[in-house]
């Protein structure tokens, strides 16, 4: 068995992409189940929660921003444009997809998914890559990374055409979402954003022009808002590297 603390302590790069890989398997098999089943809300539940004990148990909450301290909040507009974002899903009207239990475990999975892949890709992956000291490079992998990690949709039944778009919007949110973390140095806004986009997923009408109208204005509002938050400065919990409490 992988003693994920020892892996973390001796390459926290490596533990990241463990850790995602592990994530993306499962979560492929997960889903295969049907996002409505209880068996994807358990097994994210059950992910979420070792992730979290570990997180804790560590001494990297305030590492990894899951404190109440967030910097820069009136700087960066209160967070408008990521709000803005989070509704995208509902642009096109609103449709019950699944039915009760079904739609109730559908919420509930995609809420930890939002923590999850944030704590995975802008947590663990995009600190990782901070602590060489590029900052673009950090940024841009991380981003890009989040998005091909949604290719796992073309195993779980979805169209390829329709994977292509959700791979270039996760992308843009991927770019924006990091560039939000960097510089205000808290995971709970992105959360939050994550987790009410892919929830407002379970009530969205089947509107291809809604979709893409969504993903276009994402880039934009992306584009956008990465260039206006780059003159915002950085906080030093991002820049001072921070190491974890985990005993050898």
């Amino acid at each position: 068995m992988i003693d994920l603390g020892a892996l973390y302590r001796k390459n926290e790069l490596a533990f990241a992409i463990l850790c995602i890989v592990i994530y993306v398997v499962a979560g492929a098999n997960f889903r295969a189940e049907g996002d409505d089943s209880l068996v994807m809300l358990l097994g994210l539940l059950i992910i979420a929660l070792v992730l979290y004990i570990f997180v804790r148990n560590a001494g990297l909450t305030e590492k990894y921003g899951l404190t109440k301290k967030i910097y820069n909040v009136k700087e960066m507009v209160w967070f408008l444009p990521v709000w803005i974002v989070s509704t995208g899903n509902l642009w096109g009207g609103i449709h019950l997809n699944y039915k009760m239990p079904g739609l109730l475990y559908a919420v509930v999975s995609f809420a930890l998914v939002g923590f999850i892949e944030e704590l995975l890709f802008r947590g663990f992956l995009f600190r990782a890559m901070l602590k060489d000291g590029n900052t673009v490079s950090a940024i841009t992998i991380s981003s890009i990374t989040f998005g091909m990690g949604h290719i796992i949709n073309l195993f779980t039944g979805h169209a390829t055409f329709e994977t292509f778009f959700q791979i270039v919007f996760a992308i843009a949110v991927g770019f924006l979402f990091t560039m939000v973390y960097y510089k205000c140095g808290n995971l709970w806004p992105l959360i939050l954003s994550h987790s009410l986009i892919d929830m407002f997923s379970v009530f969205a009408s089947d509107s291809v022009t809604a979709d893409r109208m969504y993903i276009v204005s994402v880039i934009i509002i992306a584009a956008a808002y990465c260039i206006y938050l780059k003159k915002i400065p950085t906080p030093d919990v991002m820049t001072v590297p921070a190491e974890g409490q985990i005993e050898e």
